[in-house]
């Protein structure tokens, strides 16, 4: 074997440059393997990863959405239940005016497309419906509010305006939690007759201006008997 690999030394090198191609393209072919299989993977993933992310802009959507409408929700009722800013700006309840039907129907429709299971606005046409419509009642409050802001009392005569101012002070002597509740009581009583003929407080501001009226009662007797 000596002999003979002596007798032909001068093949070692063209088979070692045989050999280096074989080597060679076995590691090309091993690299474009491990590339194959990392695209394979990032293709066959992708879509998973793509659903994961619209999911979740989905979960985020709705929950601007519903926030959006809970925030409106609440400077609406800050009007509804304050019996003080109900007289300061009156256009806010006065179902004459049209800005201010214009707010309640749309208002109503956002209520109506808000379903009590937040998970069916993940379908696409109930959440757009619900998201336009809670838009909608965000440009009608937004419009009645500044209409309310400007005009205030000055579509009264002078004499209702003062009748306004004396109702507004009773009103936040009734509403007073430091006053007695017989203050309270008697203020309450005469706002509401500064109010006749001029302006109707909206339920909702009376029912918790007398309940609030009523707790201190309730605490006063607890007081007492104890």
């Amino acid at each position: 074997m000596w002999d003979f690999l002596g007798s032909y030394w001068w093949l070692v090198f063209p088979l070692s440059g045989i050999v280096g191609g074989w080597i060679r393209g076995a590691q090309v072919w091993d690299e474009r393997r491990r590339r194959d299989k990392i695209e394979m993977y990032r293709i066959k993933h992708a879509g998973e990863q793509a659903a994961q992310a619209d999911d979740e802009a989905l979960t985020r959507e709705i929950e601007r959405t519903v926030a959006a409408h809970d925030e409106t929700q609440h400077r609406w009722l800050e009007y509804e239940l304050d019996a003080v800013k109900a007289v300061e700006y009156p256009l806010m309840s006065d179902m004459r005016e049209q800005v201010t039907v214009d707010f309640h129907r749309a208002r109503r429709e956002a209520e109506d497309l808000r379903p009590e299971n937040l998970d069916a606005l993940r379908d696409r046409r109930r959440l757009d419906r619900y998201r336009d419509a809670v838009r909608e009642m965000q440009v009608r409050f937004d419009v009645a509010e500044r209409e309310a802001r400007r005009r205030r009392a000055s579509d009264f005569s002078p004499a209702e305006r003062q009748a306004l101012d004396r109702a507004k002070k009773l009103l936040a002597l009734a509403d007073d939690e430091g006053s007695s509740q017989a203050e309270r009581q008697s203020a309450y009583r005469r706002a509401t007759k500064e109010l006749e003929g001029i302006l109707a407080l909206p339920d909702a501001a009376t029912d918790a201006l007398e309940r609030r009226i009523a707790g201190q009662l309730g605490r006063a007797a607890g007081e007492g008997g104890a």
